[in-house]
């Protein structure tokens, strides 16, 4: 998930225990009660789990089934165009429902037997070490709920969609997996939040926002360009730059924007190579040295 994202929409717990997800007043879903109170149950599930008991099913309404499956065969046909061949055999090998959303346990059911990821609920934001370094067990925490129905192919956070047919479908790949694991043994690696900070941002322009070049032209592979209708189509209008880990690091991003800067790798086993080793022996000290040598900042 974002977890920066989300605090577009924090999620509180008032006196008397109410659980209500704050919308902003631009939210598509912010002058509908009905979804208000949709985003506020489901929240209460996750806020309500604990470790060791089964993930909490979200029964969801015919109207969200209906935008999953307005949104799942629109990314469908674009995913066959733009997303980069790892990506396309992940969400062969996942096979996902096309015509309802399907529940946590379900995406959990299909990834074991492929990564050995488990998918877990969150409520809202998940504070940076927690989110990333679970990466490192296999484990993946996901928000439930799903975006307005008025307008099922724009989102400004990240829902069920980004989680699974974003996420998902990547860790659905051995390649793509191994790169989520090593990102969460990196994040607990460092120590420092700026060494930390520097990790999330190379995940952010890699496993979420990351472009690779194909035979037939640059690709998707981050889950955050897979899972926007609008994003996946306009990248390559982006200044598209050299795989450059230290300016990674630091990259500033606005996610209610469409990224000016994204970051595409030579080939995927590029990405392999170049990310992936970056994760497998980042440290505080590494980090501080790549910045010095490279002389770059924010």
């Amino acid at each position: 998930m974002f977890t920066d994202g989300q605090l577009y929409a924090p999620v509180v717990t008032l006196d008397g225990g109410e659980v209500v997800v704050e919308l902003g007043h631009d939210h598509p879903g912010v002058g509908d009660p009905a979804y208000r109170e949709r985003r506020n149950t489901i929240a209460a599930l996750a806020l309500g789990w604990t470790e060791g008991r089964p993930v909490p099913v979200a029964e969801y309404t015919e109207e969200e089934h209906d935008v999953w499956r307005v949104v799942s065969r629109e990314l469908e046909r674009k995913h066959e165009r733009l997303a980069c061949r790892a990506a396309r055999d992940g969400r062969a090998r996942l096979r996902l429902p096309d015509d309802h959303i399907p529940q946590l346990t379900d995406v959990t059911a299909a990834l074991a037997p492929l990564s050995g990821f488990t998918y877990l609920p969150a409520a809202g934001l998940v504070p940076l070490r927690e989110f990333y370094g679970s990466l490192a067990d296999r484990r993946f925490w996901s928000t439930q709920y799903i975006r307005h129905h008025s307008v099922p192919l724009y989102t400004p956070e990240p829902d069920v969609v980004h989680e699974v047919i974003g996420h998902a479908v990547t860790l659905a790949e051995p390649s793509y997996a191994e790169l989520y694991v090593a990102a969460g043994r990196a994040a607990r690696r460092v120590e420092s939040a700026e060494a930390l900070e520097f990790v999330s941002k190379v995940f952010w322009f890699s496993l979420e926002f990351g472009v690779v070049h194909e035979p037939d032209g640059p690709k998707a592979y981050g889950a955050g360009l897979l899972s926007s209708y609008g994003e996946i189509e306009e990248f390559v209008e982006a200044d598209l730059r050299p795989l450059d880990l230290a300016r990674m690091g630091v990259q500033t991003y606005d996610i209610t924007h469409y990224q000016p800067i994204l970051f595409a790798a030579r080939s995927w086993s590029e990405v392999v190579d170049v990310v992936g080793g970056f994760f497998d022996t980042a440290t505080d000290e590494s980090i501080g040295r790549l910045l010095r040598d490279s002389d770059v900042s924010a």
